[in-house]
C-alpha cells in the first residue's frame, strides 16, 4: 500500500545475509543498523519513534521506499490488513490516524460518500 505507517511504528530487524554485504543479499548494508552478530535493522527503525531511511514522503499521504525491489523480507512479507490477517497494519494505521485498510469508501447512489466495514 502507500500510506507508509508500517515503516514508521516498527523495528524492521533482519538476518544480516539479507544485506549486500552478503553474497546473495540485496539489502543496502548502508541503510541498516547491526543489532547482534546475526541481526541487523534497517536504520531510523529502532528508535522510540521509528521511520525507516528508506521511506520517502509522508506517512498516510503519499510515500514510496526507495529501496523497493530490494527490501528486506519482513517488508515483503508484511501483509496489508486487508482481510483481517494482519492487525498489526490497523495499530500502525491508526498510530497516524487513518482507518484500519478492510474499511471501504464506495459511493451510494445519492452520491455522497459512506464509510462501511
Amino acid at each position: 500500500m502507500t500510506c507508509g505507517a508500517c515503516c514508521a511504528t516498527f523495528r524492521v530487524s533482519f538476518y544480516w545475509g539479507e544485506t549486500d554485504d552478503s553474497y546473495f543479499g540485496t539489502v543496502p548494508q548502508q541503510l541498516t543498523q547491526k543489532l547482534n552478530h546475526q541481526r541487523v535493522c534497517m536504520s531510523g527503525t529502532n528508535q522510540k519513534q521509528p521511520r525507516c531511511v528508506a521511506l520517502v514522503g509522508e506517512v498516510g499521504q503519499e510515500v514510496s521506499c526507495s529501496i523497493y525491489q530490494q527490501r528486506p523480507s519482513p517488508c515483503r512479507e508484511f501483509l496489508a490488513n486487508q482481510d483481517g490477517v494482519n492487525p498489526d497494519c490497523d495499530k500502525a494505521r491508526a498510530r497516524y490516524g487513518l482507518v484500519p485498510i478492510h474499511v471501504i469508501d464506495i459511493e451510494p447512489s445519492n452520491g455522497e460518500q459512506e464509510i462501511v466495514a
